[in-house]
């Protein structure tokens, strides 16, 4: 009888975890233009529906906090309202009998930490966001506001160069992104309801790889405006605004210090997770306009090759848009020995042709970014003996794209992690001889994630000669410290139309301003500065295409696998700085096509003339 009740029991909480499943991943996708706290509602009165009623925690704790939601909904709630919902969550969670009670909880909770600015919207203005109104989530989600419906569309009828065309209408850097993007839009994909989200990137590579960007021709340009726009850096920032400016029909000139243009996405990104020549293709598309010049090996400042004032005087306007060039470094004691180096320097001459034999050394690399994961990938295709990352936290913490931390232990390289740094030991020719760790042990949350603290254990040496330090990166602001340039982050301080605080013709935009970020937030910075330059120089434009988005099929709903791209294998890729990754086949591509619900169209409302 006991077995019996045991059987049943674990029979219901498996029932429990699916039903509680598919609530978590409709938090996840929760679509804009609904009000999250409204859906949330709508949940928690689902899973109380779920429950026996025999503990106190469902029975009567889970319709404390829906009453105390509701409150919030309605503008009625103050902030302790709010404090009182998120501590009675975290008592049901730490005294339910069973799965439906501590996981109504929980994802609760995790709305809270995911809309939280919601929730004060709605406390402190009685309101949704402003921003609740955007119909499309994964247009939203993207930083530059790309139509991915349509494109997915055009795939999927084989119109390969309307989709590409299609992209460039707010981004011109589909290859780039194709192979480097970070998709923030997948992350609401309305598709996670159903089964998970559209492989949107692979999609975009699949595109890109059946013909080169550079072979489809851009739009036209407008009737030329007789203005002149000056760009102070040649990244994918400045090269995007150039783009949009150049259609519009403004005369650009482009300033780039080094001798190639790309910015980071050349030297910040290693071949072998951008081949440089697919990357040029997006650039050659780019120049093609017509309406752009660039001026290599030209430094901007005070006692350089030109002065900003120089600029401002034979420009109608200037868009900074230098970037985040140069690396941090860890205050340890031996920083200053023989070996220890900049991970964006090493990467930087890497994009330079540059590469470094490591053969017979030990590498450690200290970071968990995506630049710790591309210096220590990049360590072992220079032959280094041994390559270790050391982390400070969790793997689970670390900032890098898990695929990026699963190819590099694939390739070899060890995770030190909850290992703090503690110093560089030197040999007596001042060369790094070892690098001291001290064993960290996972604390209480701060900010949304758990800290770290010291534990009780013994420093210890991870023998090594060349240390890279990827820690984060910095700004090059000090040639332009008189624009309002913020003395602590380095930053340019901006107006909301991207002009710089105090001057009139000076713009800026990407790392510059919001620090170092992901590449299509800069395209999507470059993409708004270019609509304000637009208007700050007396126009309006808009260019038009005659693109004809494919009419919307029946929605399919049966429930398919993701398709993920793979890569080579790893004793093949790591000997060299070949791309890794195997695009999508013909029919992968049609599957995931077919697995898009059109939310241009289908319940997120309609796009007037298939715009966002």
């Amino acid at each position: 009888m006991v077995k019996e009740h045991v059987l049943h029991q674990n029979e219901m909480n498996v029932k429990t975890s699916k039903f509680l499943d598919k609530f978590v991943k409709r938090v996840k996708a929760n679509p804009p233009g609904v009000c999250p706290i409204a859906v949330q509602l709508s949940f928690l009165q689902s899973a109380r529906s779920q429950t026996c009623g025999k503990c106190v925690p469902c029975r009567d704790g889970l319709l404390e906090v829906e009453n105390m939601m509701r409150d919030i909904l309605d503008g009625k709630a103050e902030m302790d309202t709010f404090e009182n919902m998120v501590d009675l969550c975290h008592t049901i969670e730490d005294t339910a009998d069973c799965a439906i009670g501590y996981e109504a909880a929980n994802i609760v909770l995790k709305s809270v930490e995911e809309f939280y600015d919601e929730y004060m919207s709605h406390i402190k203005s009685h309101r949704c966001q402003a921003e609740v109104g955007q119909k499309v989530p994964c247009i939203s989600f993207c930083p530059a506001n790309v139509n991915i419906p349509g494109y997915i569309a055009l795939i999927g009828e084989h119109r390969y160069a309307d989709a590409i065309n299609l992209i460039r209408h707010d981004n011109p850097f589909p290859t780039a992104c194709a192979f480097i993007c970070e998709h923030p839009c997948e992350e609401k994909c309305r598709r996670d309801l159903l089964d998970s989200p559209i492989n949107i990137r692979g999609l975009k590579k699949f595109a890109v790889d059946q013909i080169a960007a550079d072979e489809v021709k851009v739009p036209e340009c407008n009737v030329s405006t007789g203005k002149k726009v000056a760009i102070v850096g040649g990244g994918p920032s400045g090269l995007t605004t150039a783009y949009f400016l150049s259609l519009m029909g403004h005369k650009v000139v482009v300033y780039e210090e080094r001798d190639h243009l790309g910015g980071m996405l050349r030297y910040g990104i290693p071949n072998y997770r951008l081949p440089k020549d697919r990357l040029d293709q997006d650039i050659n598309a780019i120049l093609s306009t017509g309406n752009i010049e660039v001026k290599y090996n030209v430094a901007i400042g005070d006692g350089k090759d030109i002065t900003m004032e120089q600029l401002l005087e034979d420009y109608n306007a200037v868009y900074v848009a230098i970037g985040a060039q140069t690396g941090k470094s860890v205050d340890v004691e031996g920083v200053d020995a023989n070996g220890v180096y900049s991970a964006v320097d090493m990467l930087g001459e890497i994009g330079r042709g540059n590469i470094p034999d490591y053969s017979g050394k030990r590498v450690v690399v200290v970071g968990g970014g995506n630049v710790a994961m591309d210096c220590a990938r990049s360590a072992v295709r220079c032959k280094a003996k041994e390559v270790t990352v050391i982390y400070r936290r969790r793997q689970i913490d670390m900032t890098a794209l898990p695929s990026e931390i699963q190819g590099a232990i694939e390739e070899g390289v060890e995770l030190l992690t909850l290992n703090a740094p503690v110093k560089i030991n030197k040999d007596e020719n001042n060369n790094v001889s070892g690098f001291v760790c001290q064993p960290q042990i996972i604390s209480t949350y701060r900010g949304g994630k758990p800290s770290v603290t010291k534990a009780n254990k013994e420093e210890f040496e991870v023998p090594c000669e060349i240390v890279l330090m990827a820690i984060g990166q910095d700004i090059v602001s000090a040639p332009f410290e008189k624009y309002s340039v913020n003395e602590r982050r380095k930053t340019f301080e901006t107006e909301p139309t991207t002009r710089v605080k105090g001057y009139d013709k000076v713009f800026a935009g990407g790392d510059c301003v919001f620090g170092p970020a992901t590449v299509i937030k800069a395209i999507g910075a470059g993409k708004i500065a270019a609509l304000n330059i637009d208007e700050y120089l007396g126009y309006h434009h808009k260019y038009l295409d005659d693109i004809q988005i494919p009419e919307p099929k029946e929605n399919d709903r049966t429930h398919y696998g993701r398709v993920h791209l793979t890569d080579r294998s790893a004793r093949e890729r790591r000997c060299n700085f070949d791309p890794v990754e195997n695009g999508m086949s013909f029919d992968e591509a049609m599957q995931e096509c077919r697995k898009c619900l059109r939310c241009d169209h289908f319940g997120c409302g309609v796009l007037e003339g298939g715009r966002s």
